[in-house]
């Protein structure tokens, strides 16, 4: 008997599809392609060496501790530095109102199960972060998009949202959006902060990118002024993905629940992961471990900016973001990506379609590229290569 598994499937699992970029970077795995799809971090920053000594260091001193189970909660010496860092910009908030994630995706999980009944509605920028999508997806939520202009969210078009919805969750990146770029103006936080102020509205912010500013002044996060916000945090950017740790901020009422959910996810994140990661950053100058990847992603953010300058048409509209990983690319109305992603790999280079970050069906003519995890020589050839098929495309 040959069992139908389609009838069996949970209803969540209908509408919530497999990662595009996790389908696309298949295709890049080719040695001749160059690749400006995935969302990585240079691996020529990660702290490899010191990594190592603090692996050696915890297991040497504390083996047999490190290795068992421990807090749901996470590490409280690792979450009391995450509040110290907090405490340097102004932001004050206890170890208490912390929890230590899988990565700050692991917290849009766990958001979306403390808060989400089926068929709530999010907010969400459009576009997003293409794993929010699957993610509150999963809770099977209802999405509403708020447009982003140059400095953030349109304020005005959220106010009208607002007052026609009742909105449960609004999810924002608001430093160095991936996928645009896109970095909320000071400005534009205090008045989101007011707006929201008196909303039963739960205001998600993640901020994965935050460190890494290479041009302008760093802005507080809209958690400074908004006492309500939940804040996601992460040290993939800064120390190693592949070690998924990252945190969570919030009232210690919310935190509660965060908690319950942990629990039943996954009991508490790698302790291991925490102590090593711990060690390292109370034994080295993290600052300036972060100030070197700033400057490497200015130096390849500048050099993407100025060969597509060269090599793209110049009715080719694209964000030049102050740090963060990404920019947005734009085409002329009436130009897919999808379209030009098949011309670009027969070029042997690689991106990101931009209709993906979409919850409302748009973004054809748009689409996002990396420059973080590309070195020179990649960059000024793929950039070249993809400004070729750009015009190949416009003679179609």
């Amino acid at each position: 008997m040959v069992i139908n598994m389609d009838k069996l499937f949970a209803d969540r699992m209908k509408n919530v599809h497999k990662s595009f970029i996790r389908e696309i970077l298949k295709v890049t795995e080719e040695p001749d392609i160059i690749s400006f799809a995935g969302g990585l971090p240079n691996p020529g920053s990660f702290p490899v060496k010191e990594i190592e000594d603090a692996v050696s260091k915890v297991l040497s001193t504390n083996g047999e501790e490190i290795l068992q189970y421990s807090t749901t909660e996470g590490y409280k010496p690792l979450r009391d530095y995450i509040a110290g860092r907090y405490a340097k910009i102004g932001l004050e908030v206890g170890a208490d109102e912390i929890l230590i994630t899988n990565g700050s995706q692991q917290g849009i999980d766990l958001v979306g199960k403390v808060f989400l009944n089926k068929g709530d509605k999010v907010l969400v920028e459009n576009p997003t972060y293409l794993a929010a999508i699957q993610s509150f997806g999963l809770c099977e939520a209802e999405f509403i998009s708020v447009p982003l202009l140059d400095d953030g969210a349109d304020l005005e078009a959220l106010k009208k949202i607002l007052n026609e919805n009742e909105i449960k969750l609004f999810y924002s990146v608001t430093n160095f959006q991936n996928p645009t770029g896109i970095t909320y103006s000071k400005e534009k936080r205090e008045k989101l902060a007011e707006i929201l102020e008196n909303e039963d509205t739960v205001f998600i912010e993640d901020n994965p990118y935050g460190e890494i500013r290479f041009l302008g002044e760093d802005i507080p996060p809209v958690k400074y002024y908004l006492e309500n916000g939940v804040l996601f945090g992460s040290f993939s950017k800064i120390v190693s993905p592949g070690m998924r740790l990252g945190w969570i901020v919030a009232k210690k009422e919310v935190m509660e629940k965060i908690i319950i959910a942990k629990q039943a996810s996954d009991l508490h994140s790698n302790y291991f992961t925490q102590r090593v990661v711990y060690q390292y950053l109370i034994d080295n100058d993290v600052d300036r471990h972060i100030q070197k990847i700033k400057d490497m992603y200015r130096d390849q953010r500048n050099l993407m900016v100025s060969m597509i300058q060269e090599h793209f048409p110049e009715d080719v509209q694209y964000t030049q973001p102050e740090g963060g990983m990404f920019l947005w690319v734009t085409l002329p109305e009436g130009l897919s990506s999808m379209d030009l992603f098949d011309l670009a790999i027969k070029e042997d280079v690689a991106f990101v379609p931009g209709k993906a970050f979409f919850t409302d069906g748009g973004g054809d003519n748009t689409l996002r590229l990396n420059f973080s995890n590309c070195d020179e020589e990649k960059i000024e050839e793929g950039i070249k290569r993809l400004g070729n098929a750009i015009y190949e495309l416009k003679k179609k």
